[in-house]
Parts: structure tokens; C-alpha cells; sequence
């Protein structure tokens, strides 16, 4: 651990030597390592998480956690591609509006951004298009996340169509890219740069938000602002935003040509016609999904107890229509009740009571199906970056 924290104190001096520090300093960003513990390879300023990789930091929250409305911000997943994540002055941090289909390049301060546009709040799941990897058969590769790479929020801001309207937005504009202020450790790294199409830029449920469950918004999960691109997964919610530019062009670069794509017409999905080739497309839209949130494979429960089944259940922006349970491994199902609805992009909590009568193993399931007529699939589909694992749970339980 101490040769990866005096790896990071070279390449920082490095900036130093080549007048990369500087502009940094420039930026209102200042390139430290402080909020990682090394001795115990914990995030400070997070609660208990689980840790999948250290540099760049990924963490998992709890599933226990997940059985609130809003998952609380010292445990809320955290998803990063590069390492280095500096530590925003906001005194002097500006956000950068430019673009070659942009009218006007403008940058705000947080305070202009608080000030000079209507500010918004939404319910939005942040879920990482990885989400229940594990859980594929053979495996693949990527992060082994299990089901806590995902957290619901409520999230405030303005909207990014009401701060690229006062800079002006060409005929031409095709795309907007977001560039945040982490960055690879070595310079050969590409930048992790994202783009959206200008349709999905300009809903009014795309948001750059400045808060998280009514607080300013952690270190870990974009401070001091970030993109929420409600219903679509979360390699578009740009952290520690300080660039968006319009422009007349698709994207080139790995994070939108190589990564994050799946296999055409394998899933219903937004629309990203001007990143679509014949074989792939981006991956956009969050699939229907539902999770038990309070029980455990091979958990011992007594016969004859009421037990209450809790979960959530997600899509991406038609809303929760209804969840179904099956106690018997599937011969029958019966519906769940849906707690309250928090908007269409919000998970929704539901509950089912149950009481186990006989001592035997019961395979426990539960199925969502959204407003828009989509439902879980038995069986996971096959892709080969293991995204949208949203097959049916089955959790095996025991009474005695």
C-alpha cells in the first residue's frame, strides 16, 4: 500500500515539474490522496461498503441498506475509472460550457448555477450497467459486482437544457460530451469522456445536480456537481463535472466506441442513432428489475412466523406496473404491494407477507413488470460485458 500511495505522490510531482499542477490549481482542483484511507483501504467519509477494487475505488453498498426509500449518502455505491480524483476547491471551480455547435462558451461558478436557473428535484436511480455481473454463467470479464451497485436519490439541481440555452445551441448540434475532473494515472489512459444525444441532453429530466438527498452533493459520488441522466444507467452521470461541450460530431473516443455497447437488438433502449453502427449500439435505458432486499440464500427462518418479503423494483421511466412472488419456485404468483410511488424514476419499495407452514426449503422469487409491459426474464441474457443481469432472484430459504 505504501508503494501505490508513493506511486501517486510521483505522478502528483510530475504535474509539478510540467506545469500540470498549476492548472489544476487553475480548474479548482487540487490533485491529493487524502480520501483514501491506505491502512485499512476504506473511502474516508463512507460507512461500512464493499470493496471490489481499491484504485480506481469501487465500492458496493449493502443490499440491507436498500430497504429505505433513499439510500443514505455514506453508503451509496461508488463507480470510478480512473484513480485519480482530486479534491474540488469550489472557491475557485468553474463549469465550462463550449463545444463547436455551441453559440456563446460560458463557464458558472456553483453559486451562478444555484443562482440563475430554476432549480429542480427528482427521484432518480443511479445503477451501474454492471449491476449483478457475478451472477452470469461462465463468467465475464469486469467488475464482479453483486446487486449494490446501484442507489436510489433524490437529486437537485438545474436542468442542462436551461444552462446550454443561455450559451446558445447551434443548426449543428449532434451530441453533448461531459468530461469530470478525474483522471488516469498514467497520460497513455484515455480521458474518461462520455456523450449524450442532444435529445436525451435536452429532457427536462437531465439534471446537474449540486445535491444528494438534500445535502451537498459527498466527494465520493461528484462533488460539487454531477450529471443525472434519469432512466438511463449510470456511465452517463458524469462526477466532478467541469466540462459539457455541444458539438456537431459523434464522439470518438474508447469510452464510446469500444466500451459500454451491447450487441444490436439484443435490448429495447433509447435511441443513439449517431453511435450505432451494424453490429452494436450503446448501451442507454435501465432494464426492469427487482430485488429482495431483507432475506439470504440459505437463510433459517421458523415455521409458522409471519414474514414479511421486502424488496424494490425499477425500470427505466415507465413506472413499477406490479411485482409478483412465487413461494413455490415458480408454480404460482401472487402480487406484492407496492409502496409509495416516488416517480417513474425512482425505484419502488413493495412488501408481501408470507407464512411459511411447513419445514421444508422454499425457493423464494420475485418479478417486476413496468407500465410499459416489460417484464423480468427467467434467465439472464448473454452479452459479453455482462450488463442488464436482470433475471428473475431466486433466494433459497430453510424453515424449520
Amino acid at each position: 500500500m505504501n508503494g501505490r500511495r508513493h506511486f501517486i505522490k510521483k505522478v502528483i510531482a510530475g504535474l509539478t515539474a510540467f506545469g500540470g499542477w498549476s492548472l489544476l490549481q487553475r480548474s479548482g482542483l487540487a490533485a491529493t490522496d487524502t480520501a483514501l484511507d491506505t491502512s485499512t483501504e476504506k473511502l474516508i467519509g463512507k460507512g461500512a461498503l464493499l470493496k471490489k477494487t481499491y484504485r480506481p475505488p469501487n465500492y458496493e453498498t449493502p443490499v440491507n441498506y436498500f430497504d429505505t426509500p433513499f439510500t443514505p449518502n455514506s453508503h451509496f455505491f461508488v463507480r470510478y475509472h480512473h484513480a485519480l480524483i482530486p479534491e474540488v476547491n469550489v472557491e475557485n471551480w468553474r463549469l465550462r460550457i463550449g463545444g463547436d455547435a455551441i453559440g456563446t462558451p460560458l463557464a458558472f461558478s456553483l453559486e451562478q448555477l444555484r443562482r440563475d436557473f430554476e432549480t429542480v428535484e427528482i427521484a432518480a436511480l443511479c445503477l451501474c450497467s454492471g449491476n449483478r455481473r457475478s451472477a452470469f454463467e461462465p463468467q465475464v470479464a469486469g467488475i464482479q459486482w453483486d446487486s449494490g451497485a446501484m442507489g436510489n436519490a433524490l437529486w437537485r439541481g438545474v436542468r442542462l437544457r436551461d444552462v446550454l440555452a443561455k450559451a446558445g445551441i447551434n443548426a449543428s448540434a449532434l451530441e453533448v460530451t461531459l468530461n469530470g475532473a478525474d483522471s488516469a494515472l498514467l497520460t497513455t489512459t484515455p480521458d474518461f469522456i462520455k456523450s449524450l444525444p442532444l435529445a436525451k441532453a435536452l429532457d427536462e429530466n437531465t439534471l446537474i445536480a449540486f445535491e444528494m438527498n438534500g445535502e451537498p452533493l459527498p466527494h465520493w459520488n461528484g462533488f460539487p456537481v454531477r450529471l443525472i441522466v434519469s432512466g438511463w444507467v449510470a456511465t452517463y452521470w458524469m462526477k466532478h463535472l467541469t466540462e459539457i461541450n455541444v458539438i456537431s460530431k459523434p464522439l470518438d473516443n474508447v469510452w464510446m466506441k469500444t466500451s459500454y455497447r451491447v450487441p444490436k437488438n439484443l435490448f429495447a433502449g433509447g435511441q443513439f442513432s449517431s453511435q450505432e453502427i451494424e453490429t452494436t449500439v450503446p448501451i442507454t435505458d435501465i432494464a426492469v428489475n427487482s430485488l429482495i432486499t431483507n432475506l439470504l440464500e440459505g437463510q433459517t427462518l421458523p415455521a409458522l412466523k409471519p414474514l414479511e418479503i421486502k424488496g424494490v423494483a425499477w425500470d427505466a421511466g415507465s413506472g413499477i406496473a406490479r411485482v409478483e412472488i412465487s413461494t413455490d419456485d415458480g408454480i404460482s404468483w401472487q402480487s406484492a404491494t407496492l409502496q409509495q410511488d416516488y416517480g417513474r424514476f425512482s425505484w419502488r419499495q413493495w412488501r408481501y407477507d408470507f407464512v411459511p407452514n411447513r419445514t421444508k426449503q422454499y425457493r423464494i422469487m420475485a418479478r417486476a413488470t413496468s407500465h410499459s409491459g416489460d417484464s423480468q426474464p427467467f434467465e439472464a441474457v448473454a452479452n459479453p460485458s455482462g450488463y442488464h443481469h436482470n433475471a428473475v432472484q431466486k433466494i433459497a430459504v430453510q424453515v424449520v
